[in-house]
């Protein structure tokens, strides 16, 4: 029984790693003002036929804080990155000076500062609603195991330890939007 629990809590402390880690991703798509190559990550180029993401057609880099330059491994592929950051539709205007693509970030207006926060918030929602997901599941095997023969204080104290799980990782969740907010709204 006991392993059963100990894989049970790694089973829980995993996903719920998972969902952090996933939070994680989902912000370095919300821009910040500052220019960064995370923000061309859904990019996708049309390379030989297929769908490429940009990074393996070009180098992409940041001169300054609202410049993002990418280099195409081959000269062919100008008019197809430029394609794909239209059609990924980032509210960016590639401009190709021949040697590379530029792409100026405009600064943020406090308008889209408050909607990016929203929409960060509402990432972080789902990532706690993941969590407690995750919880409810944990419980109810727990539950399940108790049916077949696990002691009751084996399943309260095992049910106290995703209890602290699920704290620690909310608090998690809820300090990194509180560093993204901050990130959005500092001008």
């Amino acid at each position: 029984m006991n392993e059963e629990l100990d894989f049970l809590l790694d089973a829980t402390k995993e996903a719920m790693h998972s969902a952090l880690s996933h939070l994680e991703k989902k912000l370095l798509n919300i821009r910040a003002g500052k220019a960064s190559p995370a923000m061309l990550g859904s990019v996708m180029v049309e390379y030989y036929g297929s769908s490429t993401p940009l990074s393996q057609v070009g180098n992409i880099s940041t001169p300054d804080a609202r410049t993002i330059t990418i280099q195409p491994f081959e000269k062919s592929l100008f008019q197809e990155i430029e394609k794909g950051i239209m059609l990924a539709n980032l509210g960016f205007n590639p401009m190709n000076n021949g040697e590379s693509i530029i792409i100026s970030v405009p600064p943020l207006t406090e308008e889209r500062r408050r909607e990016l926060v929203k929409q960060a918030k509402m990432e972080t929602e789902d990532s706690k609603v993941s969590i407690r997901n995750e919880r409810k599941s944990a419980n109810t095997e727990i539950k399940k195991l108790e049916k077949d023969g696990l002691s009751e204080d084996a399943a309260k104290s095992t049910e106290q330890e995703i209890q602290k799980l699920t704290d620690t990782y909310i608090k998690k969740i809820d300090e990194i939007l509180a560093t993204k907010e901050k990130e959005i709204m500092t001008v």
